[in-house]
């Protein structure tokens, strides 16, 4: 049997969001009900905002925890370590008006609303997150 290719059962990647910054592309088409980041096993912490309160942080490493981190009450879900960001960590908010192509359940699995053409964006609601966690 031949060896699966690491392209093999991706569905993104991240480019130039003219929404913001970066964002998460699909690069086939993504049939409702995906899980997108299925192969995403990068271990989740949460952390209590009271620690980063006290914590000596420069305002680049703070903005780690601004920019990524899935607010939950009063604590924040980041990966074990920042360097472990994965695509998922960049989907965007859709623009106001827009509905989502993404949905996330209370385990942080990302799936297709609807089905997702290559090149679209993939977009998620951030609230979303705050009631997973």
């Amino acid at each position: 049997m031949p060896q699966e290719l690491p392209h093999e059962r991706v569905y993104v990647r991240l480019g130039v969001s003219a929404i913001e910054g970066v964002g998460v592309f699909a690069i086939r088409k993504i049939a409702q009900g995906t899980n997108i980041f299925a192969n995403d096993k990068v271990e989740l912490v949460w952390v209590d905002r009271q620690a980063l309160d006290r914590a000596e942080m420069t305002p680049s490493q703070r903005s780690l925890y601004e920019d990524f981190a899935i607010l939950s009450g009063d604590r924040l879900g980041c990966p074990v370590n920042f360097h472990n960001l994965t695509p998922g960590w960049y989907l965007n908010e859709p623009p106001d008006g827009d509905e989502p192509n993404v949905r996330v359940d209370a385990e942080f699995n990302f799936f297709a609303r609807r089905d997702i053409e290559e090149g679209e964006e993939l977009t998620v609601r951030y609230d979303e997150f705050s009631q997973a966690g």
